[in-house]
């Protein structure tokens, strides 16, 4: 066993210049630290086998699941269950750090969903 942080998890970029850390990344579980700048996104999609749960640990996510959106503030969380169209904000001046935990792991069971709920 040892300790993992972001120091030395698996760092990977997506989207517009977010980060993200596998800190578990096994086959029944993906647990991800993610930073996500202000002003971006990621795209609408649904996950067809995995579950999820988002749990801010700083600053405010705009989290949008099947048509309603929800503000997400430091120390809160949301689950999403499979099959849920969903689309994760920052519409903050200031950096989105936050957990997503997976299970199934959500790599490789992404459908992007077109019309986003919000502007």
């Amino acid at each position: 066993m040892t300790v993992v942080s972001k120091e030395n998890a698996e760092h990977y970029s997506w989207g517009e210049a977010c980060d993200g850390w596998h800190l578990v990344k096994s086959k029944r579980l993906s647990v991800i630290q993610e930073r996500v700048p202000p002003g971006c996104s990621e795209v609408r999609h649904l996950h067809e086998q995995s579950e999820q749960f988002f749990f801010v640990l700083s600053g405010c996510a705009t989290l949008e699941v099947n048509g309603e959106i929800f503000e997400l503030k430091e120390n809160q969380g949301l689950h999403v269950p499979s099959n849920t169209p969903h689309q994760l904000r920052n519409r903050t001046q200031t950096d989105l750090h936050f957990v997503v935990t997976s299970t199934p792991p959500s790599h490789g069971d992404r459908v992007e969903v077109q019309g986003s709920q919000e502007s």
